[in-house]
């Protein structure tokens, strides 16, 4: 079973291609500071915008610098199942520990077709998988219903769940059970979600705060309710903060901010508006980031 706290990890990009001595000082700097694990490859990670070598050289790098110290859950998804497959058979060749794999996105398929997607891939590549359900970017809700006949397939093990509903998430907790990892993927909603039976965040902050986003998910998991109130409140302004604009643009701009990247992102994602990197940067002062 996946819990705690997983940094879903920026790609960091240097004229155009992957810096990949930052990504492995990113991926050094969440293995010092408690992180429980690392996801290469997801929204955050511009997976959107990088090519299958790409995609795989991010994979490959975030695995050979973990070097098994801590999960990696690769980032496979794709709106094509058969390209899914493949780059999910790449993952598991590499030795990732787990895929997540997002719903489609932009073909809007039925229930129906979001559980044929995720069995079929789950039937060609034994690895652990952890679905992905972010209607905000992909048009389509996965509904607990679905993801319940999901969790019947050995392995498929979890979701990320980023609908926004904690009623859903409550829903799906309750209809799959105690052995299926479902994980937030809202920052702002990770201590309702735990509160209510949820292992832990597939974080954005984390990318800039992972030790006190994975001590949260320590309390929680711990049933220290009143320390993990303290720092939801702490991190609310900070998880606010990632999404002024669309994300990675602000949680990228902090970690460029912070000296450890580029603020460079990929077209049609673009640098930060002035206003918005002024309350940025007042954010990050008053967290001590900067």
């Amino acid at each position: 079973m996946f819990q705690g706290s997983f940094v879903a990890l920026v790609t960091p990009f240097k004229n155009g291609k992957i810096d990949e001595d930052a990504l492995k000082n990113l991926i050094e700097f969440q293995v010092a500071n408690g992180t429980n694990g690392i996801v290469p490859c997801g929204t955050t990670g511009e997976a959107a915008t990088l090519s299958i070598e790409e995609h795989n050289q991010v994979i490959d790098i975030a695995v050979g610098t973990v070097n098994g110290r801590i999960p990696v859950i690769a980032g496979t998804g794709s709106n094509s199942t058969k390209e899914a497959i493949k780059m999910t058979i790449h993952a598991k060749e590499t030795g990732a520990n787990a895929a997540l794999l997002i719903t489609p996105y932009y073909n809007k398929p039925t229930q129906e077709g979001l559980y044929q997607h995720f069995k079929k891939i789950a039937g060609d590549v034994d690895i652990p998988i952890i679905v992905y359900n972010v209607p905000g970017r992909t048009s389509v809700n996965m509904l607990p219903a679905t993801t319940a006949r999901l969790s019947e397939i050995k392995n498929i093990v979890g979701i990320k769940e980023a609908s926004g509903s904690l009623q859903q998430v409550s829903e799906t907790i309750k209809l799959c059970g105690e052995n299926f990892s479902v994980i937030s993927g809202d920052d702002a909603n990770t201590l309702p979600i735990m509160a209510a039976g949820g292992k832990g965040v597939i974080s954005v902050t984390a990318n800039i705060a992972p030790d006190k986003i994975a001590a949260l998910c320590k309390a929680c998991l711990d049933e220290n309710f009143s320390e993990a109130r303290k720092l939801h409140y702490e991190l609310l302004d900070l998880n606010i903060g990632m999404f002024i604009e669309t994300s990675p643009g602000p949680v990228k701009t902090a970690l460029f901010l912070m000296g450890k990247v580029t603020d460079e992102v990929r077209l049609p994602l673009a640098s930060m508006n002035n206003s918005n990197l002024s309350t940025l940067k007042s954010l990050l002062k008053k967290s001590g980031l900067v």
